[in-house]
């Protein structure tokens, strides 16, 4: 008797499937959310483990059940699922139902490490250093630093833990489940570090209100409240301003309101003679 041969996927299916995953999110829905998605990021791997139409029909059936992560981690899941199709195209005892299980089990996890370290951390850190040289000299580095850092980042990603997830299926949450917390909490602390260095560049505020006038080598000179502050510790007013920020986000201020308070303090604070521009 013949034997059959085993299917196999491609390096080529493997980098058509991180190609389709940058498009993930256009066809988002409120029903199934990413799923559309991720039934389109799994069609290069479909056609290539599935001859007939029925069973690609049945393959991408049971894709377009309701799936939602943080966007970048999904691809350790599509890397996942496409090891367990593998093994399912090639014989052995794998259900719809327990590919769905498999996707439902690692999508919310991932979504927890993936939040704070894409959007918690990386992007503002990028978005931070950007601004910083978009309104120095160097103004063209700063939207070309954010685009680049963070599409290169995000595309090398998305490769490293596919071939991650494919290579180990099943296996991939025992081999990194120990990293991950402590990879979240470094995220967690990087960000924090580099925000608190960049709020005082980012944000300034003068108050010229004179508090004192004294005489200094035959010179009249004014100490105001910005001298003051300053003594005290340079940046103190914008990390203030910050930290009150954040508190009354966690009081689930609408940031909206926060950015019209801003708007109202600065023009009654320089109308006043408070503040200064």
């Amino acid at each position: 008797m013949e034997k059959t041969e085993e299917k196999q996927l491609t390096r080529s299916d493997l980098a058509r499937m991180v190609w389709r995953s940058s498009f993930e999110q256009g066809s988002w829905n409120y029903q199934g959310m990413q799923n559309l998605g991720f039934a389109y990021i799994m069609v290069p791997a479909i056609k290539r483990l599935y001859d007939s139409p029925k069973q690609q029909q049945a393959a991408l059936q049971r894709h377009l059940t309701f799936f939602n992560t943080m966007p970048y981690m999904q691809s350790t899941i599509t890397g996942v699922v496409a090891n367990v199709e593998q093994q399912r195209a090639n014989g052995a005892p794998v259900t719809s139902e327990m590919i769905n299980d498999v996707k439902t089990g690692m999508m919310g996890p991932l979504a927890g490490v993936g939040d704070p370290v894409w959007w918690g951390t990386l992007r503002p850190v990028l978005a931070a250093l950007g601004a910083g040289l978009a309104i120095g000299d160097a103004s063209l580095l700063g939207p070309l630093l954010f685009f680049f850092g963070w599409n290169i980042a995000r595309l090398v990603f998305r490769a490293y833990t596919q071939k991650l997830g494919f290579q180990y299926g099943t296996e991939v949450a025992d081999r990194t489940g120990h990293w991950l917390p402590k990879l979240t909490q470094g995220a967690s602390i990087l960000g924090m570090f580099v925000m608190g260095a960049v709020v005082p560049r980012w944000t300034t505020i003068k108050m010229p209100i004179v508090l004192a006038q004294v005489h200094v080598n035959n010179e009249l000179k004014q100490i105001t409240l910005q001298m003051i502050c300053n003594r005290i510790l340079p940046g103190l007013v914008p990390v203030i301003l910050t930290l009150v920020c954040v508190w009354l986000l966690r009081k689930r201020i609408h940031p909206m309101w926060l950015i019209f308070g801003m708007f109202i303090i600065g023009i009654l604070g320089y109308v006043s003679g408070v503040l200064a521009l």
